[in-house]
């Protein structure tokens, strides 16, 4: 099902640019249908980002499939994704062969994520929590990609991040960010390229947004 539609929006993202052809081969696996509402399954292969309720949504798959190809998670390798939402990134991670371990603050997303991953086996890690602050008991991560913006790179993030590990996060106001790639040379020495015009929803908690 939808597997011409898939082969299509691979297609749409190795014209963006998106060359890593293991990332690509797991945009033709993971099926983004099951992880938007029902009433958007007509428009899961349009690179576009779609709701998902509670305010957040399902980032666009270039979006997905460029922070992917910067982490470029290798097997075994521990990934930390901020974010879970519907999921989506995280089966992506996990198809790549990557330790993946998620966060979400919303608890009915938690929840519907962690009955996905169940229904389509995928042993992933999440809790409900703030991920501003990480997920400190399984550090450091050889990757950490963020799925909202913040204001700030949240310290704790960059505390649990190994040497020569990559996090990649979108930083700026509420409406548009500039994604933040930073390389952790050593304990206290970082590297950082930049990518603007990145648009994501709002990065809520201690070393984020404050909730209103």
């Amino acid at each position: 099902m939808y597997e011409t539609e898939r082969k299509e929006l691979v297609e749409i993202l190795r014209s963006k640019g998106i060359s890593n052809q293991r990332v690509l081969d797991a945009f033709l696996k993971v099926e983004r249908h099951l992880f938007v509402p029902d009433i958007m399954k007509q428009h899961a292969y349009k690179d576009v980002a779609l709701p998902i309720g509670l305010g957040q949504t399902i980032s666009q798959p270039y979006t997905v499939a460029y922070m992917t190809q910067e982490i470029d998670p290798q097997p075994k390798q521990k990934i930390l994704e901020i974010g879970t939402g519907s999921g989506y990134q995280a089966a992506i991670l996990y198809e790549l062969g990557g330790r993946v371990f998620s966060i979400e603050r919303h608890n009915d997303l938690y929840n519907s994520a962690m009955k996905m991953f169940d229904k389509l086996n995928l042993k992933i890690a999440a809790r409900c929590s703030d991920g501003t602050i990480g997920w400190d008991e399984f550090s450091p991560y050889d990757g950490i990609i963020v799925t909202a913006g913040g204001p700030t790179v949240p310290i704790n993030l960059k505390k649990q991040l190994s040497v020569g590990g990559r996090l990649v996060i979108p930083v700026g106001d509420k409406q548009v960010q500039t994604l933040q790639i930073i390389t952790k040379i050593s304990e206290d020495e970082f590297q950082t390229n930049e990518v603007p015009y990145f648009a994501f929803v709002p990065l809520i908690g201690k070393e984020g947004w404050k909730e209103k």
